[in-house]
């Protein structure tokens, strides 16, 4: 028997309840905010922060639990506890995908958490693609998917871009600032219903490519690292206590996989699980068109940035997938599976061979999937660099930066070693009349 529980309504909705959201990518969500108010909802994606959303997750869900529930429920509570919102006119959203991990499970944490704190009144909406609550207040339309997708391509296009672009810029600031001037004009163009069409975002991630392109920068290459982890940990400063602004002060470019490649692999796991186990064909066929459909989007942003030879692009889902084949079961999907597996071969074969594996308190799939498959993926990409680091509530940001200190340390002694022999194999060349002198280790020596 279904545990009951208060359903947000039509009714809730047209009288303008605000609708709460955790936070977890900045960009992404600000797009994804403005969607949802285009589309008669009024959400407000969360910014609070800080010692007090940690305390009020440890007061309402138990210790042992992991810790981004932890945080996203204490984030919730927090904002509740502020007096900055009606109590009477509020709801909480959270996603569910469908899986065994926390992100099907913890909104029961949620509204054991909201009746302990005497706020069991308030409707907390999930937001799921496996029929597992509906609300009659909140419905997942078919244009509302598509414009929920190209927020995220347009997002993953400007994190691409932008990582790739301000560790280099001469004039700092420059790359946060187009960031800010492309948000305001995508928001723009939704407000004019526009910007959400095939034809509309290529157009879009075009231009951005070529705009963050235009950006005067250095042309050295500093020590690249990759980020992965379980998803929540690997974007939210929250969890990963501010990791980006952290490695923006070391000298280095970083790279963080894209949210693309982990819609499709939930979509791709739904497909795997009927043809194993039998399913809905119907569903299947959904699922089989929405896989296409976003596949058709991740192209336009590989194209996009493809398209400007100094930008790396992001790998398709299908090569990433197969870059695991011989390495981990595709079977091994929980939390982020075998994907955050094939997201560290992925970086490594683009050049982000150090990579940081953020592990959160509590996430067995990570712990498998992450730094389980440390001493394979040595084996498999000879040259990678993992490096675990844990966040839990009781970890110090000290303890955490120090080992980033560490693994980077070994990465720029690597990578000074690797620039030193290409220079000599460059002047090699040379010396033979073999080399036009336009290789980056030339430009280096002439400067």
């Amino acid at each position: 028997m279904a545990a009951k529980h208060v359903e947000f309504t039509k009714e809730m909705r047209e009288a303008g309840y605000t609708i709460l959201a955790p936070n977890m990518l900045n960009f992404h969500f600000s797009l994804m905010e403005k969607v949802l108010h285009l589309n008669g909802y009024n959400v407000e994606i969360l910014k609070n922060d800080g010692p007090g959303v940690m305390a009020e997750g440890l007061k309402y869900v138990h210790n042992d639990t992991c810790v981004p529930a932890l945080l996203v429920i204490g984030q919730f509570i927090d904002a509740l506890h502020s007096g900055k919102y009606n109590l009477n006119k509020v709801a909480l959203a959270i996603t569910q995908t469908g899986g065994g991990c926390r992100a099907s499970n913890y909104i029961f944490l949620l509204r054991k958490a909201l009746k302990k704190a005497n706020l069991d009144h308030i409707p907390v909406i999930s937001i799921n693609m496996s029929g597992l609550e509906k609300c009659s207040g909140f419905q997942l339309t078919i244009p509302l998917v598509r414009q929920v997708i190209a927020s995220l391509v347009y997002g993953d296009c400007i994190m691409h871009v932008s990582n790739q672009t301000r560790p280099y810029e001469y004039k700092k600031g420059e790359t946060d600032a187009l960031i800010e001037r492309w948000n305001s004009q995508l928001i723009e163009q939704f407000n004019a219903g526009r910007g959400l069409s095939k034809k509309e975002i290529r157009a879009n991630m075009s231009r951005i490519a070529a705009d963050f392109d235009a950006i005067a920068r250095s042309r050295e290459k500093k020590t690249r690292v990759g980020i992965v982890g379980e998803i929540y940990v690997k974007y939210s400063p929250l969890g990963n206590n501010r990791l980006e602004e952290f490695l923006r002060t070391q000298d280095c470019e970083f790279m963080l996989p894209g949210l693309m490649g982990f819609l499709l692999f939930k979509i791709d796991n739904r497909i795997q699980d009927i043809d194993l186990y039998g399913g809905n064909p119907l569903k299947k066929l959904f699922c089989s068109l929405l896989k296409k459909y976003v596949q058709g989007m991740e192209a336009l942003l590989i194209e996009s940035i493809s398209a400007h030879p100094d930008f790396v692009p992001p790998s398709a889902f299908s090569h990433t997938k197969s870059l695991v084949q011989d390495v981990i079961g595709y079977g091994c999907k929980m939390g982020e599976g075998w994907l955050l597996t094939a997201e560290m071969l992925e970086l490594a074969e683009n050049g982000y061979e150090n990579i940081i594996c953020a592990q959160p308190f509590g996430c067995l799939p990570n712990h498998i999937a992450g730094k389980g498959m440390i001493r394979r993926l040595t084996q498999a990409h000879p040259g990678i660099n993992i490096v675990p680091i844990d966040y839990d509530l009781s970890a110090t940001k000290v303890n955490q930066e120090n080992r980033i200190r560490l693994m980077l340390a070994i990465a720029n002694d690597t990578h000074k070693k690797k620039q030193q022999q290409e220079l000599l194999i460059a002047q090699d060349e040379a010396a033979a009349g073999r080399c036009s002198g336009s290789c980056d280790a030339c430009r280096k020596q002439a400067v």
